[in-house]
């Protein structure tokens, strides 16, 4: 008997690890129904591109990826947040057989079913209980919640992706559990606002191994603290509720680390961009975490040159960095996003001025990286191993912060690493 053959799905992945996890969901469904991926455009009966429309650049990419698959393979079907921009994808690229927006497992599998015969009815033992992951198996994203309440002027988010709506706790437990036992090593929390989750049900008590939890941020720490695994914050707004899990860290229970977005340092922008912070109380908050957790990682970025930001504003910028002393820091010179409101802003910054004032931020932030990982050297720091002689600390997220180098390890292992050298972004060492 010849077997059949399994029809087979393109997958290209865009966007961040918000993304990542929507493409995760939609590749676990299809694994299920009985499809397979296929490894490049000429073994594919159809292509899914899932897209990124934040920032023109990433536009750009999502269109030129969409006109890859067409012209390489010829059926796609769009997904994401570049699909939430009504018409954009049809007017550049009308022969795509579909296009839908974020989080829409539902209605990428019936542009699916529509255009590829459908295999069998759904088995889910096809499907591993920690679902299909994207990363490395040693670390994994963790997605509590979609969507967010904040209107920032220069975020077209919540326009794509909705209102804030929190994933049930006891969900979000138990697919962390299935990843902690299928041998995961690093959960990394995100959303849009992690320290919005559960707000908007009120923080509803769930239930998890037959006990009630609170759908709030801090009893979300604690219950992943118990898994045995490095938990990773990212999208922290610093709120007074990030009080209650700084403990937490220094504790041991939960990495001693915070990803922070804080924008801007000078009170006009911040008020112009509509972010709910003010420097002066960043400052005296970041001052009390490391009270309370000395070995407390501070990651964050910013924008330089939003509309009307002046010459002073953006000295106000570099002197909070200067204070603040933050460990990992990346900035983007502002770019104007189809839909925001901060475009309608008066006084736009010239894009000579603005990539100018991104090179001063970056230059000021390396030399206080430099020096803060100067301070690691002669210490022997725990790592997490990506690949033999490549790794990251606890104060190290993957693809975004710097790296420990040294010879040997095995991808998933921890190690110890003694340190013996830096630069301004990576450390390196020997396996002690």
């Amino acid at each position: 008997m010849v077997p059949i053959r399994s029809p087979k799905v393109g997958f290209v992945s865009l966007g961040c690890p918000k993304a990542l996890v929507d493409s995760e969901r939609i590749l676990a469904q299809l694994r299920a129904e009985g499809y397979a991926t296929a490894a490049d455009y000429a073994g594919a009966d159809l292509v899914i591109v899932n897209t990124c429309g934040f920032i023109d650049a990433a536009v750009e990419e999502s269109l030129g990826a969409i006109g890859e698959a067409l012209k390489e393979n010829g059926k796609v079907i769009v997904t994401g947040c570049l699909g939430a921009k009504e018409g954009v994808v049809q007017s550049a690229h009308p022969s795509v057989l579909a296009v839908t927006g974020p989080q829409d497992t539902d209605g990428v599998m019936q542009a699916v079913h529509r255009h590829l015969k459908r295999p069998h009815d759904p088995v889910t033992g096809l499907v591993p209980p920690q679902g299909v992951k994207l990363t490395p198996r040693h670390y994994a994203y963790l997605k509590i919640s979609e969507g967010c309440n904040h209107r920032c002027s220069f975020c077209i988010i919540p326009s794509m992706r909705g209102d804030l709506v929190s994933r049930p706790i006891g969900q979000v437990m138990n697919e962390a559990e299935s990843l902690a036992g299928a041998g995961v090593k690093e959960l990394l929390v995100i959303s849009q606002d992690t320290s919005a989750y559960g707000v908007e049900v009120k923080y509803r008590t769930g239930f998890w191994r037959g006990r009630p939890l609170k759908t709030r941020m801090k009893e979300l720490c604690e219950a992943l603290g118990t898994l045995g695994v490095w938990v990773r914050l990212h999208y922290v707004y610093p709120y007074p509720n990030v009080d209650e899990v700084v403990p937490l860290m220094a504790e041991g229970r939960i990495l001693p680390y915070l990803d922070i977005p804080f924008q801007h340092a000078s009170p006009r922008i911040l008020k112009l961009m509509k972010r709910p912070a003010a420097a002066e109380k960043v400052l005296a908050r970041i001052r009390a975490w490391r009270a309370m957790c000395p070995e407390l990682t501070i990651r964050s970025t910013f924008i330089a040159g939003f509309p009307g930001e002046t010459e002073v504003e953006f000295e106000e910028l570099l002197a909070f960095l200067g204070e603040a002393q933050l460990d990992r820091v990346g900035c983007f010179a502002y770019s104007p996003v189809a839909g925001a409101k901060a475009n309608e802003l008066p006084g736009p910054v010239p894009a000579q001025v603005r990539e100018d004032r991104r090179r001063r931020f970056m230059e000021r932030q390396a030399a206080i990286s430099a020096q803060k990982l100067k301070a690691k050297v002669g210490r022997t720091l725990q790592v997490l191993v990506d690949a033999p002689g490549l790794g990251r600390s606890m104060a190290d997220a993957p693809e975004i912060d710097g790296t420990v180098r040294f010879r040997g390890g095995k991808e998933g292992e921890l190690r110890l690493v003694k340190i013996e050298r830096s630069d301004e972004h990576d450390l390196y060492g020997s396996l002690a």
